[in-house]
């Protein structure tokens, strides 16, 4: 049977492991924290490296839309998810298929490179480690790169931003508006985006989608 090393346990991650199992492929899953749900999976500490979403933040996409065509989410959950919502989504979907058992908790992959037969036999050396533990390499036929792209925040260049003396965040460590209660805030993004973010509170808002 073939092997395939998995980098990530959130949706794309689940679904692979599945379409795996359907194709009769053992999948090998690598996941960096202590639960499933990459993105999805909240905590209130940010963590760079770790997608993130904010405490109110509730998907912008149906869940008729965005659901698994062969798992549909529950009745009674909202149309539009708040992100724990979406996460209780994944873990019933996991636990329907039986795919939890196949995914390696807290285990980061530090290096993927081709094998030494990798132009006869197409395979790849995978390097992880469990938290604390030793490096290990195992060779597998294929690897699926499923960490997202919402990991590590891209924090523009601006000509003068050294010699401001208020606080600069970009919206991946945001949390909730109390943090800015009562502050003047410069907001720099997409308006729809931006706009979620700043509801609540007693705060003057500027945004601005385009900043040269």
């Amino acid at each position: 049977m073939k092997r395939v090393a998995i980098i990530g346990a959130g949706c794309s991650g689940l679904a692979a492991i599945k379409c795996c199992l359907d194709e009769g492929i053992e999948p090998v899953c690598f996941e960096r924290e202590n639960d499933i749900g990459g993105l999805w999976n909240y905590c209130d500490n940010p963590k760079i490296g770790k997608g993130s979403v904010y405490r109110s933040c509730v998907i912008n996409t149906s869940k008729e839309m965005m659901a698994f065509s062969d798992f549909p989410p529950p009745a009674e959950f909202p149309t539009f998810m708040p992100h724990k919502y979406v996460l209780k989504y994944f873990r019933l979907y996991a636990e329907n298929f039986g795919l939890l058992k196949y995914i390696k908790f807290k285990t980061s992959v530090s290096e993927v490179v081709p094998s030494d037969d990798y132009q006869a036999t197409g395979r790849w050396r995978v390097t992880s480690s469990c938290e604390d533990g030793d490096p290990e390499t195992q060779t597998f036929d294929g690897v699926l790169i499923c960490t997202g792209h919402h990991t590590y925040p891209y924090l523009p260049k601006f000509q003068g931003l050294e010699n401001f003396t208020g606080k600069s965040m970009h919206s991946h460590s945001y949390r909730d508006n109390r943090e800015l209660d009562g502050k003047r805030v410069l907001v720099v993004g997409k308006f729809f985006i931006v706009l979620r973010r700043a509801h609540g509170g007693k705060n003057s808002y500027t945004f601005v989608e385009n900043l040269v």
